[in-house]
């Protein structure tokens, strides 16, 4: 007998999330007899366990291929002729089903989607608002009465599979990811004469808990569903003018004072989200790949005094922990074999890294070879070949234009040893070339986790990642590589990090070696294939020491 229902919850990587929505949909779907799916997009065993947990079937994509495509695998596993489709970020209110199964029971055959009230729910922070916008996340209501809309947010969405069949399946293109996932499929249905009706009982709570509550990760968030939004605007081809952008920039920050509104500055960073996808194709440009971080990471000669004082205090900050990491790094009782393998160029910086990197009480091995006509990574797998990993307890590689700081080794594997991390990278100063922001220190603290580490100028690797991490893929410029470590990192449960104790400093602006075409469409072509986080995952999420 088919379920009642089938509930899909798609889901990536959010296990905690994920327990408070299956918490609040199972009993209500055990109670109607529908089934719970939770579509994995890319395999995780935390969110598995989640899952099973909770009675739920659990479903996998082999790799992250993006909302819409966790939708479609969903339908194609579900039994049920109503599709009710959830974020996994939701909690759902007493009666959330059964009013969508009595409204799938009477509502006429036109109508493809039902919805119902999103309410926002932050738990463990306040936001202040004057409330006169929404708030900063998705949140809809049309009232206390059953009525037709022109949308329906995913977070709380239930489509028939009749409509499916007559429309077809969610698309699963690039420009429709991330924003847009389901209101394109939304305008195909209302162009063949499909109704959406909202249901005034199916409510539900859309949630931010934790840090993901704080004013910083929603304003960040913001601004990543501002460059996706407009990114699906010029899609549809009814992009606004740079003008209008700016204008709406402008009144978001002008409502922060004027409002005493710090919803404002969310709605700004959401502004300026889109207007910084709009200059970024204003000249007949492409947006950057999402494996790369859509910065150049260069800083200008006009910006580097502004960031050579941010570095001043952050020294003066970091002076009373550093003094008690040389104290704690000379009497680590501990002392790791290290490999160091790096190219070296004519009147590069690596003589000067080798005399640093040789101070250490760390017994150390470095070797390096003249970079000829091969790459990076093909020259480092050459270096591999030649020398023994057994034994070791890290790899280290270091670029030949980067400026350690006076007794780096010491302190740099004393914080990653305390802190557990397998892969891990120096943090850069505030004036050094960092392809991706995230790598730029940070006051506070001297390790934070991270999503990824990049592929340079210093990366360390633990023993444990040898088997999966080594030998370097057949790259030559090794573009991706980073994305793709952390998604391996993510799956072998190992933690991944940034040392801001030990900062460091790029003195050449990034890629400067590397065709950049080239290098795109190497990375472009070795990531078809291969699971990688994407720039918007590519942050850092807790302070670790």
């Amino acid at each position: 007998m088919p379920p009642t229902a089938s509930i899909i919850v798609p889901t990536r990587r959010r296990a905690e999330y994920l327990d408070v929505a299956l918490a609040s949909i199972a009993p209500q779907a055990a109670a109607a007899g529908a089934e719970l799916l939770v579509v994995d997009d890319g395999p995780d065993e935390q969110t598995r366990a989640v899952a099973l947990r909770h009675g739920a079937r659990y479903v996998v994509n082999p790799s992250d291929r993006g909302l819409n495509s966790a939708r479609n695998t969903g339908i194609a596993q579900a039994r049920g002729a109503l599709l009710a489709f959830v974020d996994d970020d939701v909690a759902v209110s007493s009666g959330w089903l059964a009013a969508l199964l009595d409204a799938d029971a009477r509502e006429d055959p036109d109508v493809g989607v039902l919805t119902g009230p999103i309410r926002a729910r932050f738990e463990g922070h306040s936001l202040r608002s004057c409330g006169r916008e929404d708030p900063p996340i998705t949140t809809q209501d049309h009232g206390p009465r059953d009525r037709d809309i022109e949308h329906a947010w995913g977070a709380n969405m239930t489509v028939r599979r009749a409509a499916l069949e007559r429309i077809g399946p969610f698309d699963e293109s690039a420009e429709i990811d991330g924003a847009g996932d389901e209101q394109e499929w939304q305008q195909r249905l209302r162009a063949a004469g499909g109704r959406i009706r909202y249901i005034a009982a199916a409510a539900l709570d859309h949630r931010r808990a934790g840090d993901d509550a704080r004013l910083r990760s929603l304003a960040v968030a913001a601004y990543r569903r501002g460059a996706h939004a407009r990114r699906f605007d010029a899609f549809r081809g009814d992009a606004p003018s740079l003008r209008r952008e700016l204008r709406v920039l402008a009144g978001c920050v002008a409502h922060v004072p004027r409002y005493r509104c710090v919803n404002g500055i969310v709605l700004a960073a959401h502004a300026l989200g889109r207007l910084r996808m709009a200059l970024s194709t204003a000249a007949g440009g492409r947006e950057d790949p999402d494996f790369l971080s859509g910065e150049s990471g260069t800083i200008t000669r006009a910006r580097r005094p502004l960031r050579r004082a941010a570095d001043l205090a952050l020294d003066i900050e970091a002076a009373p922990r550093a003094r008690r990491a040389r104290t704690a790094a000379a009497a680590h009782p501990e002392r790791q074999r290290v490999l160091v393998l790096g190219i070296q160029r004519p009147g590069s910086l690596m003589d000067a890294t080798r005399i640093e990197l040789h101070r250490t009480r760390h017994e150390i091995a470095m070797h390096t070879i003249a970079m000829g006509g091969a790459g990076k990574f093909e020259h480092l797998n050459a270096l591999l070949s030649e020398h023994s990993l057994r034994g070791l307890d890290w790899l280290i590689v270091v670029d030949d234009d980067v400026v350690l700081p006076r007794g780096f080794l010491d302190r740099f594997l004393l914080c990653v040893h305390d802190a557990g991390l397998s892969v891990a990278q120096p943090a850069h100063r505030r004036h050094s070339h960092a392809a991706w922001a995230v790598t730029h220190r940070r006051p506070g603290g001297a390790v934070r986790e991270s999503h990824f580490a990049e592929i340079g100028p210093v990366t360390a690797f633990a023993a444990t990642t040898f088997d999966v991490l080594l030998p370097f893929a057949d790259l030559r410029m090794g573009w991706g590589l980073d994305v793709h470590w952390a998604a391996l990192a993510r799956e072998h449960g190992w933690t991944v990090g940034i040392v801001d104790a030990t900062p460091i400093l790029h003195a050449t602006p990034v890629g400067g070696g590397y065709a950049r075409d080239e290098a795109v469409a190497e990375a472009r072509a070795f990531l078809a294939t291969r699971p990688y986080v994407t720039r918007d995952e590519a942050r850092w999420s807790r302070r670790i020491r």
